[in-house]
């Protein structure tokens, strides 16, 4: 006999992503941020990706099995059918797997689902990642409500280079303009100042978040983080720009906090705002 529960039930947030082992990035960072701002995380995994430090820490990539990812979903979508509404999707790495995931995607409605377009894979064979990035563009970039690209992935997205604030505003407006998505375009470490900068724009609103320059090297996590904190966010409840600012908090705070390996970078510590 299920025991009657009083408490207030978490908000609900699925990551569709890749595992990476080290515990940096991927669906291991997204599962420690959603723990971290309190919501129940859940995971389907779309592929396997390790580092290898005798290839200059490349990743060595291996998908998983489309019926697999398929059936991930069908469990988690079933058990909480009427429940989830929110989603952050991550690396997918093949165009196979951007198919499984837009097929589930439709197969219920979303409140919210954040796209962390994840263009490339290092070490991926050049016409197979190309290839996805294309799938992306056509199958998962028209269903995202929130989309996140990192500063390539924002030139990749608004055809536009971009060296400076201004250049980054304009690609905010253009990817808005081609998927009808709210937009925080990430300039990090890329963009010359003393400011880490993101743009925020949905299409009312533009709004320019910064925080003082930690290093001046990226940090591994940081994007898969931000994107999932934001997830977290709207999973409660949060307007667009609310869950953006306190992600990009969550995150500096992280970054403040990395932790060092034996790695030529370091990796964000989710844990990092309780410091």
């Amino acid at each position: 006999m299920t025991e009657n529960i009083t408490a207030p039930r978490p908000a609900f947030t699925l990551t569709i992503a890749g595992s990476e082992a080290t515990g940096g990035a991927g669906a291991q960072a997204d599962l420690k941020t959603f723990q971290e701002l309190n919501t129940y995380g859940m995971v389907a995994l779309t592929c396997i990706v390790s580092f290898d430090p005798k290839d200059n820490w490349n990743h060595r990539f291996v998908p998983v099995e489309p019926q697999v990812i398929a059936d991930q979903l069908e469990a988690i979508q079933t058990c909480y059918s009427g429940s989830l509404d929110t989603v952050k999707l991550g690396m997918m790495g093949s165009p196979a797997t951007i198919d499984t995931v837009a097929t589930a995607l439709k197969s219920q409605s979303w409140k919210n689902i954040v796209l962390d377009p994840v263009l490339i894979c290092k070490g991926q064979e050049p016409g197979h990642a190309l290839d996805t990035d294309q799938a992306l563009k056509s199958q998962l970039l028209p269903q995202a409500t929130f989309v996140t690209p990192n500063h390539f992935e924002a030139e990749q997205l608004s055809g536009l280079s971009i060296t400076n604030e201004a250049e980054l505003i304009a690609a905010a407006k253009k990817i808005h303009e081609v998927s009808g998505a709210a937009v925080l375009a990430k300039g990090g470490v890329r963009i010359e100042g003393e400011d880490a900068i993101d743009v925020f724009y949905d299409g009312e609103t533009l709004e320019v978040l910064r925080e003082k320059k930690i290093g001046d090297l990226a940090v591994s996590g940081a994007g898969c983080s931000l994107a999932a904190a934001i997830t977290a966010e709207l999973a409660k409840g949060a307007a667009p720009l609310e869950a953006a600012r306190t992600a990009k908090a969550f995150v500096t705070e992280g970054i403040r906090n990395r932790v060092a390996g034996q790695t030529p970078f370091d990796a964000l510590w989710q844990g990092g705002r309780r410091n």
